[in-house]
């Protein structure tokens, strides 16, 4: 029960993070790959879904500048499963190979659609900040409740792309969708 208490407030708000904090452009970046980098415990790939048994976890950020330099420096040196992380900057019209975890910024409605189209089908942990903006395709959803970033899940585009979410995620979520809007 302790471990749950833990969790759910480390994927709630990050430790020494105010409101005020959380508000800044900076604070928001830092939160987000706080986020991002700890899904990573709590998400399941698919066979196959990793060249090799020691490649790197692969985030992609497309629309966030900001976001890559953060979250380069938060996952510096820093394993999960015996896994390193890389973090690329993503051009929405380009293939996505090798990547495991999208986080969709602030992309146009073209450079949006070209992005998801590319990680349709694909073993890819899509994350948005914004349902609106990423429809029904989109896994893990962050949204501001009370002054604090929080995440939705949706459980049927993780299954269609072979993707699984421990139950520890699950109760720190903010909501779960588990059937299609």
């Amino acid at each position: 029960m302790l471990a749950l208490v833990l969790l759910v407030g480390l994927l709630t708000l990050p430790a020494g993070t105010t409101a005020a904090h959380a508000g800044s452009a900076q604070g928001s970046e830092a939160i987000k790959a706080a986020y991002l980098y700890k899904f990573t415990n709590y998400v399941q790939w698919p066979d196959g879904a990793f060249a090799a048994a020691d490649s790197p976890i692969v985030i992609g950020v497309a629309g966030d500048d900001d976001l890559v330099g953060v979250l380069e420096r938060m996952t510096a040196g820093k394993m999960v499963n015996g896994r390193s992380f890389q973090v690329r900057q993503v051009n929405p019209g380009l293939p996505l190979s090798g990547v495991h975890v999208l986080y969709l910024g602030n992309l146009g409605r073209n450079d949006l659609r070209s992005a998801l189209g590319q990680a349709q089908g694909k073993p890819v942990l899509l994350v948005s900040g914004s349902r609106r903006a990423c429809g029904p395709d989109c896994m893990i959803n962050f949204v501001v409740v009370d002054s604090r970033l929080r995440f939705q899940v949706a459980l049927q585009p993780a299954a269609r792309s072979g993707l699984h979410f421990s139950a520890l995620m699950l109760t720190a979520a903010y909501s779960v969708a588990r059937e299609g809007p």
